[in-house]
This record gives C-alpha cells, structure tokens and sequence, in this order.
C-alpha cells in the first residue's frame, strides 16, 4: 500500500496550517479564560451576598459553600455528558453549543433574584463550562503540531487560572463602579464576542470527519485547512493517478472491526486500567488545585499573616500554574508528559512542606508559585497527557472522564482542608495532607504504561483511495 508522501503538500499548506492553528487555539483559550473567570468569580462575591439580604435573601456560611459547590457539579456533568455524546456530535458543533451555554448561563444567574434560583443557574452554567473543558483537549490534540501538542495544550488549558486572575482583578478595579451582578455579566460577554468569532473561524476536525466516515469532507477540509488527515501526511489536492494512504487498525475495535467510540473505548481491555490511572491523576491534580485556592489564604492567616497577604499567596499560587506549566509543557513534548507529570507532582509535595517551615515571606511566596506547578500547572499537563494518549475516535471520552472524574476531587479538595481546619488540628496538619495526595498523583503517574496512539485509528477500513 503506498503512503501520500509529502511532498505532494502545496506550497501554501503550511501557512494555511499555521493560520488555522492561530485560530483555533486562540478561540478555545478565549473560551477555558471565561470558564476560569466563571469558577473564580462566585469567590470574589460570596461576601457581598452573606452581609446583604436584599440581594438574593437570606444566606448563611453553609448555603453560600453548597452554591460553591453546585457549579463544580455541573462542570462534572457538564465533562461527562460531553464525553458521551462529543465522539459523535464533532468538536466544531460541541464548541459552539457550549459557549453559548454557559454565556447565557452566566447572563441568567446575573438576574436571579432568589438563592434557589442562583443556584439552579449556577449548577447549569458549569454544565457548559465542563463540556467545553473536556472539549479543549480534543481540539488541542486534532489541530495543534504533533511535537507541540502539549506546549499548545497548556496555553489552551492555561485559560482557566488566567481567568481566576482576571476576575479576581476586575473585582477589584471595579469595586464601586459595579456590583455583583455587573460581574457575572462579564461573564456572558462570549456571546456576543466569541460567538461570532468561533461561527466563522473555527472549523470542523478533518480527523474526525475522517472517523466518522466522512471521506470526502475530511479531504476537502484538509486541504482546505492544511491540516493533516495523519501526522505528517496532507492532502493537497488531486494527485496523478491513484493515491492511497495507510490506517492503522484501530486501538479499540468492535466485533465487526469498527473502531469503538465514546466511553466504549475507554473501558475496552486496551485502555481499561489506564483510564483509571488517568481519571485518579485527575482527581489528585483537581484536590489540590481547589483545596489550596480555597483555603491556602486562611491556612497562612492562621500562621500570622493578615488578610491583606491572601491575594498575594493566591496571584502567586496562580501566576506559578500559568509560568510553569508553560515552561513545563515544552519538557513534555520533549521527554513525554508521563516523566513531567510524576516530577510537578513530587514539587508540589516538596513546596507544601516547605510551607510548614517558617521561612521569611519572600521564601514562601516562591514555594506558593511551585506549589501552583505541582497542582493547577501538573492539571493543565494531565489534560494533554490523555488528549494525546486517546485515539481519535474516543478522545474527547477520555478528556472527558478525567475532567469529570477528576471533578470529584474538585469537590472534594475545600471539604478536606475545612473538615481539617474545623478539627482543631495544627494548620501545618493541611499542607502535609496535600502533599500526601501530590505523592499519591505522582505514584500513579508511573504506573501509566508508555502508549503511542494509533495512527489516528481513523477508518475500519484498511485503506482510503483518494480521488483521481
């Protein structure tokens, strides 16, 4: 069977490449920044709503932690859902779907007017969110360059603390200029911004059209996009005489040779076992990265710190997730995410018990940006790791359950660090549980066997003859 060589590639197929991949990335972290603002911005409210009344009724400190919550629980509805239905309905239309979701999401909880109704809209706006972060990494690892992919994923992925960033700073600029709801109206601007945009430049894989069976789109896109059908393999056009390329068989096959799709794949012999390692990676990146966002400001008060430290601590955390895991990224691509993965982790566990030593602040700021790496920045790495470790067919599944199962870690993080802080135990007694789950996170990590993902396992046939 002969390959398309590629030299067949038109002398414009990289730079139509390139301007594809500038907007496709562009529009998905566009999209994880607002996720990110939408999950932070309840944090910078929640005040305003205990000590006013008037504003949603009455609230206590338990009702305001379970609204917390109910995004969180979306999201991880959100995630699944996506996986479950995102393999079929495209990444394109998945896309588009959500940002209008969680846009009006957004815009609707800025008119509730009761808690229950907050809530509600809380809970359906994380739906969109979660959806669209299991999205992300599909996207991410259909467009980008094969020896970029997790470099591209972390700045996709790095949306989501730069938007806890931009929320946090907005409610600070415009403290006085508007209220609560001024800034959960922000958060629906995608609408009518990112909307339009992502209507026009954000096209369909070629790859998973080319999985769906739909031959002759993919090529037409593929051509069109400069995006490969296969790594290193274009289609440039009509070529003289009759061109083929191969497909290898797919990693996941039904009885009658089909690839299997969705969350099939995933619990396939091929991919069972790793798909739980990958799902409790997850789950300890999300329990820290929410544990420490929540509760890392009120561990350093109790060590002597005033309030006025906390955004500090916090921009430190955050701003250490955004700077390392980029730095990080450009390792994985180039020694493999697993190797990184385990290492972020085992610095997140090292600078947590730094933390319970008494250096002078300037030291425990650095150890704050490293513990940031090791939690939100090892997260980011995760979500490349598998978006990359799937084949086509069931890749946003399997973004999907990390994302989702994960989540329960999500959850889980700000009710560990409360129930530990609510014992009475020493404050040092926290830094040294989440170091534990770092260890945990990395231990599993290597147990995660080294896997190359078919060459796109695109086609249940054995060949694809391309037009004369």
């Amino acid at each position: 069977m002969n390959a398309l060589p590629s030299s067949t590639k038109a002398p414009s197929t990289d730079a139509a490449r390139t301007k594809t991949v500038r907007w496709v990335m562009a529009i998905a972290a566009a999209a994880l920044l607002f996720d990110g603002y939408d999950l932070v911005v309840y944090g910078t409210v929640v005040s305003t709503l205990l000590r006013d009344p008037s504003q949603l009724g009455s609230l206590d400190a338990a009702q305001a932690g379970a609204l917390g919550s109910y995004a969180l629980m979306g999201v991880m509805v959100g995630a699944l859902a996506a996986g479950a239905v995102g393999d079929f309905l495209g990444r394109r239309k998945l896309m588009l779907i959500n940002i209008v979701w969680f846009s009006v999401g957004m815009a609707f909880t800025a008119m509730a007017t009761a808690v229950p109704v907050f809530g509600l809209f809380r809970f359906l706006t994380g739906v969109g969110v979660g959806a669209l972060v299991a999205t992300a990494g599909a996207v991410v690892a259909e467009f980008a360059p094969a020896g970029k992919r997790n470099f591209y994923n972390a700045i996709v992925y790095s949306g989501v603390p730069a938007g806890g960033l931009l929320a946090s700073l907005l409610a600070i600029v415009l403290n006085g200029i508007t209220d609560w709801r001024g800034l959960f109206m922000i958060g629906a601007l995608p609408l009518v911004i990112l909307f339009p945009l992502a209507l026009l430049k954000l096209p369909e894989s070629p790859r998973w059209l080319l999985a769906r069976g739909r031959t002759e789109q993919a090529l037409s896109l593929s051509a069109k996009t400069g995006i490969p059908l296969q790594d290193g393999t274009f289609y440039a056009g009509p070529a003289s005489g009759r061109s083929r390329f191969s497909v290898q068989p797919p990693a996941a096959v039904r009885k009658d040779g089909r690839p299997l799709t969705g969350f099939a794949a995933l619990a396939s012999g091929n991919y069972r076992t790793p798909t739980i390692l990958l799902g409790c990676m997850s789950f300890c990146g999300l329990l820290l990265t929410y544990g420490l966002n929540t509760w890392l400001p009120e561990i350093m008060g109790q060590h002597g710190y005033g309030k006025t430290y906390s955004l500090s601590f916090l921009l430190a955390l955050n701003a250490g997730a955004v700077i390392g895991g980029l730095l990080a990224s450009r390792s994985a691509d180039r020694f493999g995410p697993k190797a990184i993965v385990s290492t972020t982790f085992v610095i997140a566990a090292a600078s947590l018990v730094l933390l319970t030593l008494g250096f002078p602040l300037p030291v425990l700021l650095i150890a704050v940006a490293f513990a940031g790496v090791g939690s939100l920045g090892t997260q980011v790495l995760v979500y490349g790791f598998v978006s990359n470790y799937y084949p086509t067919p069931s890749r946003t599944a399997g973004v999907a359950w990390c994302a989702g199962f994960g989540r329960l870690g999500g959850i889980g993080g700000p009710l560990v660090g409360g129930f530990l802080i609510s014992s009475q135990l020493p404050s040092n007694a926290a830094f040294f549980v989440f170091a534990g789950v770092a260890l945990a996170g990395g231990l599993v990590t290597l147990f995660v066997r080294r896997h190359e993902p078919a060459s796109e396992n695109l086609q249940h046939a054995d060949q694809v003859r391309l037009p004369a």
